[in-house]
């Protein structure tokens, strides 16, 4: 059996009584550590074998993605767990590691738990008014990627709101070194609600040569309500309300961070987010 167990959002302590007793009895337990994160020092690995009582095998993407036959090996004949960070199913990789379990016969099962999917709803929106989730990620100097402000828009055209994960860099291969013949990784990076935030600005006020013009410039600009959110589920949460142009500056301290572009607000919302209005004067007159 290979089991997809979710530790919730980032204290080991929020896995499910159940996660917890089939890790503990399963034959191998692999870490995944390159979507998420847990709190705590490497990562949370030590907090995490302590609970279990037990060594867990840290796998980064190359392990999930490329070496999965080592993993569905030990689930031909034993119980194997994979623990992630959230839920299971909040990213694609697990996917193709459930179908390719499936392709050998061996039987799945899913552990669910709480991800910041569901957890959104700690800024007091409504969940159901919520559009595609959409990803941004680090720009490079000659990499921008762009798209994800279109599909912003489309959600705010339909009055959604928009959840935008922010881009995790956890054992990313060096290039340069690779060149050279060594294998070597990048420190770890997260990304933060002031660097999405000045990613957007910068979107919103310079167009691209080859970018068609848009003629729904009014439904998203610098002024638009978002709300910042660092750490959320844990004792150090913290969340933030305002124009997308003040949020370049807002400092939230340490990962994961996520960032919302607000649709319309129903006043129910709108008396909630006013609690954690960077300038809840203003804020009290939209």
């Amino acid at each position: 059996m290979l089991y997809l167990i979710g530790l919730g959002l980032g204290e080991v302590e929020d896995i499910g009584v159940r996660g917890l007793r089939i890790a503990k009895a399963a034959k191998r337990v692999y870490f995944e550590m390159y979507t998420s994160l847990l709190h705590g020092p490497n990562g949370g690995i030590p907090q995490l074998e302590a609970l279990l009582g037990r060594s867990v095998i840290p796998a980064d993407r190359e392990v999930l993605e490329e070496k999965a036959a080592d993993i569905l090996e030990g689930a031909l004949t034993d119980d194997v767990a994979v623990l992630v960070v959230g839920d299971p199913m909040a990213a694609t990789t697990h996917s193709d590691l459930i179908l390719r379990a499936r392709e050998w016969n061996i039987a799945v099962e899913i552990i669910h738990n709480a991800s910041i999917i569901s957890a959104v709803g700690c800024t007091g929106l409504q969940v159901y008014r919520f559009g595609a989730v959409v990803s941004i990620c680090f720009w490079t100097d000659d990499w921008r990627p762009r798209s994800f402000c279109h599909h912003i828009k489309e959600n705010l055209k339909r009055g959604l709101h928009t959840l935008c994960l922010l881009d995790i860099r956890v054992r990313e291969p060096d290039m340069k070194a690779l060149m050279r013949g060594r294998k070597e990784y990048e420190p770890a990076r997260f990304m933060t609600v002031a660097q999405a935030a000045s990613q957007l600005v910068e979107i919103l006020t310079t167009a691209a040569e080859d970018e068609p013009q848009e003629n729904d410039k009014d439904c998203f600009s610098v002024d638009t309500l978002c709300i910042g959110l660092a750490r959320v589920g844990l004792s150090t949460e913290k969340l933030v309300a305002g124009p997308l142009k003040s949020l370049v500056d807002v400092e939230l301290g340490g990962p994961l961070h996520s960032l919302i572009v607000c649709g319309p607000l129903h006043p129910l919302e709108h008396d909630f987010v006013k609690q954690f209005a960077l300038d809840s004067a203003s804020f009290s007159s939209q």
